[in-house]
């Protein structure tokens, strides 16, 4: 049976579970928010509610012996880079700044108030039902020059190591990893030196965190 984890269950994480889990039998979903009234409405044979911050419950519950076939990242911090300075904590590794040039290397940035930087190939609001083609844009028609994963994970700017671990289209507006991505940006993190510029990124949006090795 296929399992899925869906770490935040607001209101992207509920679309992801209703849409997910529409006429499908083969599947069990691990329901992961600190709130509990956001679990309830997923209540059901299929899933399995966890009540819990979400990059404690990936910290504590994802390791190699058992691992999920998908975790979609559903809540309001970058996950994956958070798991990260958990994971090996503030010794070895910590947030920094991302640098102001970096804006202009990336389409549409926006900061957020973490210091994250976010950014789209889209100027406009994206439809929730979007199922990302390969080559055009499903609002615009036009043809995308480079998806936004190739983009972030090519990024040249000194001394910033860039590492990017891709988002899967799962099902439309709804994207996800495989668990043994982390594991391999976690060796990436753990092999670099200095300053990383570590993303997550589909084809068409991204976040970038400045992360340093210590």
């Amino acid at each position: 049976m296929e399992e899925i984890w869906i770490i935040g269950v607001g209101q992207f994480g509920y679309i992801a579970f209703q849409r997910l889990s529409h006429d499908v039998k083969n599947r069990h979903f691990v329901l992961v928010d600190p709130v509990e009234q956001h679990l309830l409405k997923c209540k059901g044979p299929t899933t399995t509610l966890r009540i819990s911050d979400g990059v404690e419950f990936l910290e504590s519950y994802l390791n190699k012996g058992h691992q999920p076939d998908w975790i979609i990242p559903a809540l309001p911090v970058h996950l994956a880079a958070e798991w990260l300075l958990l994971h090996l904590g503030p010794d070895r590794l910590r947030r920094i700044p991302i640098p102001a040039e970096l804006d202009v290397l990336v389409p549409n940035p926006i900061r957020g108030p973490e210091g994250n930087l976010y950014l789209s190939h889209a100027d406009f609001r994206c439809p929730a039902d979007c199922d990302e083609p390969r080559d055009i844009c499903t609002v615009t028609r036009k043809m995308r020059k480079q998806d936004m994963f190739e983009i972030l994970g090519n990024l040249d700017i000194e001394p910033f190591k860039a590492l990017n671990i891709r988002s899967h289209q799962l099902g439309p507006g709804i994207g996800g990893y495989r668990p043994q991505k982390l594991w391999d940006l976690m060796e990436s993190v753990k092999q670099a030196m200095g300053s990383l510029a570590l993303s997550t990124a589909c084809r068409c949006h991204g976040v970038i965190t400045g992360l340093e090795r210590v």
